[in-house]
């Protein structure tokens, strides 16, 4: 039986109002809400911030409430969508009638799965309602990611996995996609020296195959706070 999704009360959301782009980037990487949100909302916001897909909630009228850390990476750094003045907008002129019509279909209650961006490259967006038809309740845009396995997640499965830095340097190309030839010429190596990095690191990590590798790193939980830390 399908359940409805049903978004909080707007006073859960912010007792001051809706939560703007500018105080999204003003409180960065901590992610922690403005003061004056209660310490319930303060917390969802580190949760979101933990979640390794950029997550923008929309109210009603399509304006901003909250983008977590992903989704503001992401928009910065070239996604097909941008947040400016507490709006979400297509880069690209003609995906602004598909995503206008999304978000009014979500008004509505339908869903709606969008590929952005350039054709050989594009870009998966969920725009889901999140509140029953004619209640104004809000939109949740999902953002798919762009590649399999994100580098901080890759790196992160290294250090846990004690990897060394030639080996997370071979894992990297296998999980965007390369053939181990192509990561040797990449990395100006030998055939050979590649396959003996990933025998090491199958016997590590107790993969079977390197698609048994490539797995283990994109099922991985999100932990992006921890990781940003050690990268920046």
């Amino acid at each position: 039986m399908r359940t409805e999704e049903r978004c909080p009360p707007r006073s859960d959301l912010s007792p001051a109002g809706a939560l703007g782009l500018a105080d999204c980037t003003r409180h960065g990487r901590g992610s922690a809400l403005p003061a004056g949100f209660g310490p319930d909302a303060r917390w969802l916001g580190l949760m979101l911030d933990e979640v390794d897909y950029g997550m923008v909630l929309l109210d009603e009228h399509a304006k901003v409430l909250h983008a977590n850390h992903a989704a503001r990476a992401e928009c910065e750094a070239g996604h097909p969508l941008r947040l400016l003045d507490r709006e979400i907008h297509a880069r690209l002129p003609e995906h602004v009638a598909p995503l206008h019509d999304a978000l009014a279909g979500a008004r509505r209650g339908h869903r709606k799965l969008l590929a952005l961006g350039e054709a050989h490259q594009p870009v998966s967006v969920a725009v889901i309602p999140l509140g029953g038809v004619g209640e104004g309740g809000a939109t949740l845009l999902m953002m798919g990611r762009r590649q399999v396995c994100e580098r901080l997640s890759v790196q992160g499965f290294a250090r846990c996995q004690a990897l060394t830095p030639a080996e997370t340097r071979v894992l990297e190309g296998l999980c965007d996609g390369l053939h181990p030839r192509e990561v040797a010429q990449q990395h100006g190596i030998t055939l050979a020296t590649v396959r003996s990095q990933i025998c090491s690191m199958r016997a590590k990590t107790g993969a079977q195959s390197i698609r048994d590798l490539v797995r283990q790193v994109s099922v991985l939980p999100p932990m992006l706070s921890r990781l940003r830390a050690i990268d920046s």
